[in-house]
């Protein structure tokens, strides 16, 4: 991918190296139970955020942060690079159909985090919190999506940060409350099929991030489609489900399957509209 050259954001808050007390999560309970829902996302363990709950509010302990070695500041630098460019192609959009982009921060963290949502802890994978609008990463997530999702690459990281982004825009756009209000009155499995629909649509986004990324500054390289492809293939509810279990459950999917989240961001990718996204509209997916 080529990034080196691109406009780095503001809007990043780097708090590595910053450590939080495993005193459980504030106000326990719901709250617990929204977080793991968040954190599912990319293979999260949701029992993480529940082991936890029913305690006090995580109280910062100081750890005096350690030095970053070159290749963590420069995929920093990338990190920057990818979120300016979300930046510029929802604002592009947004300001298109009359509206205005808030832009989302991103939260580089090691091991755990305090976020608007709850105590989280690396383990969890990467998430977004709409309780502060902010994206949350521990980069050492990403030995894990090249190592276990088998899905190494630079423009694997960036559909990591972008699938993320489109929960930003769902959030923006009122559709994430709509499927949390629909989920409250759902049996579990129309649930979690609101969910997978909720998740595919944020992998169309993501596309559409890269669509316009590359239109307007040629970003792709040989082979980078193809990275983001595995990683979406990767992060799959049944390649995940076979991995862990040795067998696959469809009814009890909340993010797609593989051949989905693939389909799905190739979508967004080549039309570059995010009302080609709609996934809740969609008769077969």
């Amino acid at each position: 991918m080529r990034w080196e050259h691109g406009r780095r954001s503001d809007n990043i808050e780097d708090r590595r190296g910053m450590r939080v007390g495993k005193k459980g999560l504030a106000g326990g309970g719901i709250g617990a139970i929204v977080l793991a829902l968040v954190v599912m996302y990319f293979g999260g363990d949701p029992s993480v955020v529940l082991n936890q709950a029913g305690g006090l509010i995580p109280v910062p302990t100081e750890q005096q942060a350690s030095p970053s070695s070159p290749e963590e500041e420069k995929l920093k630098e990338f990190m920057s690079v990818v979120l300016a460019d979300t930046e510029d192609a929802w604002g592009a959009l947004f300001k298109a159909s009359g509206h205005v982009y808030s832009q989302p921060h991103l939260v580089l963290f090691s091991g755990a985090v305090q976020s608007a949502c709850g105590h989280a802890e690396a383990a969890m994978g990467p998430f977004y919190c709409p309780g502060d609008q902010k994206l949350y990463l521990d980069m050492r997530f990403f030995n894990d999506l090249a190592q276990r999702h088998d899905a190494p690459g630079d423009f694997a990281q960036a559909y990591v940060v972008a699938h993320e982004v489109g929960h930003h825009v769902q959030t923006l756009l009122g559709i994430s409350d709509k499927v949390h209000a629909a989920r409250s009155r759902a049996a579990e499995a129309e649930g979690n099929a609101l969910q997978v629909r909720m998740e595919l649509q944020a992998d169309c986004f993501a596309g559409v991030w890269a669509h316009h990324a590359n239109r307007e500054r040629q970003i792709l390289e040989p082979g980078d489609t193809e990275e983001a492809l595995a990683a979406a293939a990767g992060v799959g509810d049944d390649r995940l489900q076979q991995q862990a279990r040795g067998y696959v459950v469809p009814e009890s999917f909340t993010h797609g399957s593989s051949e989905q989240r693939m389909q799905w961001f190739s979508r967004g990718m080549q039309s570059g509209d995010p009302g080609q996204c709609d996934t809740f509209k969609a008769a077969r997916l």
